[in-house]
C-alpha cells in the first residue's frame, strides 16, 4: 500500500470521525521519536503463506476457529486477541495494536522476540509514551495512518484488526483468514460499532485489490458501503 492510495480513504475516515491530522502526526512523530527501525525481515516467514488474522471477537475462543489459527503458516493478533491466543497455546507471530488494552502484553511479546505492530493515532500519544520505552524496541514495529515518517511506517488500515490484514498484505501472504471476526458484535459501544463498519469497508477494498474473497465478508458485501473507496482504480 502506498500512502498515495491510502490518503483519500485516510481523509474519509478523518470526516467521518471528526479526527485532526495534526493529531495523528504528532502521534506519529513521538512514535519515531521512541523507537528504531524495525527490520520487516523479521515476518519474513509469512510471504506466500496463509496468514490467519485473529480479532479479538467473542468467537475466537471457539475451538473451531482456535484450530483454524494452529493450522496456519502465521497468525497476526489484534491487541487482546493475542492474550486469547496464547491462553490456548496458539502461538501468535505478530500483534497489532494501539496500546489501548493489555500494555503488559505488548512488553512481553517483545520482550519473547515477538514482533509488535505499535499505532500512533491522536489520542494515544500518553499510552505511546508509557508503553513503548519499556518493550524490546527490536520488536517493535511503529506504524501511522497519517504519512510515513523515517521509520514509522503506513501499510494502510484503521483499526487493529484490517490493519493487520493490511500488513499480512504488505508482507506478502497468498491467503488470508479470519477468525475472532464480529462485525456486529452487540456488546460493542456504538462508537466502536462504527470503526466496525470502516473495517468491514477496509477489508472489502482490501479483497477487491487481492483479488481474494474473504469468508469473513461472506453474506455482507451488498450492504458495504463503498462510495469512500477508490475501487474504480483497481
Amino acid at each position: 500500500m502506498e500512502f498515495d492510495d491510502w490518503e483519500p480513504v485516510y481523509e474519509a475516515v478523518l470526516a467521518d470521525f471528526g479526527y485532526d491530522r495534526a493529531g495523528d502526526e504528532r502521534a506519529r512523530d513521538v512514535l519515531a521519536s521512541l523507537t528504531g527501525s524495525f527490520g520487516l525481515e523479521t515476518l519474513s516467514s509469512v510471504a506466500d503463506g496463509t496468514v490467519v488474522v485473529a480479532g479479538a471477537g467473542p468467537s475466537l475462543e471457539d475451538e473451531t476457529d482456535l484450530e483454524r489459527a494452529r493450522g496456519a503458516d502465521a497468525v497476526f493478533a489484534a491487541s487482546t486477541a493475542a492474550d486469547v491466543l496464547g491462553e490456548n497455546d496458539v502461538t501468535v507471530d505478530c500483534m497489532v495494536t494501539d496500546l489501548d488494552k493489555n500494555p503488559g502484553t505488548v512488553r512481553r511479546l517483545t520482550a519473547r522476540r515477538v514482533p509488535v505492530a505499535v499505532h500512533a493515532h491522536g489520542d494515544n500519544v500518553d499510552a505511546i509514551r508509557s508503553v513503548v520505552p519499556d518493550c524490546t524496541d527490536e520488536y517493535v514495529l511503529p506504524t501511522t495512518q497519517a504519512a510515513p515518517v523515517e521509520h514509522v511506517r503506513n501499510f494502510g488500515g484503521f483499526t487493529d484488526g484490517d490493519r493487520a490484514a493490511f500488513l499480512a498484505d504488505h508482507l506478502g501472504a497468498s491467503e488470508l483468514e479470519f477468525v475472532g471476526w464480529e462485525f456486529d458484535d452487540p456488546a460493542v459501544s456504538p462508537a466502536k460499532a462504527h470503526k466496525l463498519e470502516w473495517a468491514e469497508r477496509l477489508l472489502y477494498w482490501l479483497e477487491v485489490r487481492r483479488d481474494e474473497r474473504f469468508d469473513v465478508l461472506d453474506g455482507r458485501r451488498d450492504g458495504i458501503e463503498t462510495r469512500s473507496l477508490p475501487l474504480s482504480e483497481e
